[in-house]
């Protein structure tokens, strides 16, 4: 059967691990060893959404393990449009080792999936950005060697990334707050499958609380790409700067950044800030989950 990395809990616990296990390998080992991981295999790339670290990590990525990234976006492709999702999903899975595609619905991954043939990565959709976790909980491996012990605190929206991040952190065991406005909170159904992992996650209305104790802070952008009508008011206190964190608190952002508004531009720029390590390594998670997946 095919595996498909369509929501980070796709992965079990130990194939996390080892996900994890080789991104550490590959980002530790010589360039003219990992350029022997993945040789003469190609990966196909499939943007409706704009991304920066989403193509360049991948595309890098599979350079790296000596094979080659096709790009198509939305003029390229016109997912949806010029031929039914399955038909393309059966399509470019007679040309390449596997796909990644970076969708705004989370059921066109889903039906993309369904008739895929070679393994689908979820390079984001609305519902999750599992990718995104991989690099995040890399990051903190690294900084804390290991997640036992290590308190993280989720402050701002309750977007993809976030629930994507609570599964994460469910799966390895780490202790997670998630402080969100009212109304902005994670999904019903993100609460019930951290909670059938065993994952100890707190939710609250209250940033401070969430804050107290943290040793890694994370937050994204208030308005995800393509939104809209979101009452910003509600965000007031959720910024992460130097009058809710303690000064020894690690900070996370997975980026693009609107410095000022969800975090200072003095945190970002710190010593504590985490953030260039973390998007450094979507690059070496992904190529950890390709190696994984192919070879």
């Amino acid at each position: 059967m095919t595996k498909h990395l369509l929501r980070v809990d796709d992965l079990t616990v130990a194939e996390l691990n080892a996900v994890l296990d080789r991104a550490a390998e590959l980002k530790a080992a010589p360039r003219s060893e990992v350029a022997e991981t993945l040789p003469e295999h190609t990966l196909t790339m499939v943007f409706e959404k704009p991304s920066t670290r989403t193509r360049v990590a991948f595309e890098t990525g599979m350079t790296e393990l000596g094979g080659h990234a096709i790009f198509l976006g939305p003029d390229d492709i016109g997912l949806g449009e010029r031929e039914p999702l399955r038909d393309t999903a059966r399509v470019l899975s007679g040309y390449g080792d596997v796909v990644m595609a970076r969708l705004y619905d989370h059921e066109d991954m889903e039906e993309l999936a369904a008739h895929a043939t070679v393994p689908l990565i979820n390079g984001l959709t609305d519902d999750a950005h599992p990718c995104q976790t991989l690099a995040d909980l890399l990051t903190i491996r690294e900084t804390f060697g290991g997640f036992e012990g290590v308190r993280a605190a989720w402050i701002g929206d309750g977007n993809n990334v976030a629930q994507s991040f609570a599964v994460g952190c469910a799966l390895v065991g780490l202790d997670l707050t998630v402080a969100t406005p009212e109304g902005y909170g994670l999904d019903d159904d993100v609460l019930e499958r951290v909670a059938a992992l065993g994952g100890d996650v707190e939710t609250t209305t209250d940033p401070e609380a969430a804050a107290a104790g943290a040793d890694v802070a994370y937050t994204d952008v208030w308005v995800s790409m393509g939104e809209s009508g979101k009452d910003l008011s509600a965000f007031e206190g959720f910024r992460l700067d130097t009058g809710l964190l303690a000064p020894d608190t690690k900070v996370m952002h997975c980026l693009p950044a609107n410095r000022e508004r969800e975090v200072a531009d003095d945190v970002i720029e710190s010593e504590r800030s985490l953030v260039w390590q973390q998007a450094e390594n979507r690059l070496h998670a992904q190529k950890g989950l390709l190696a994984y997946l192919l070879d």
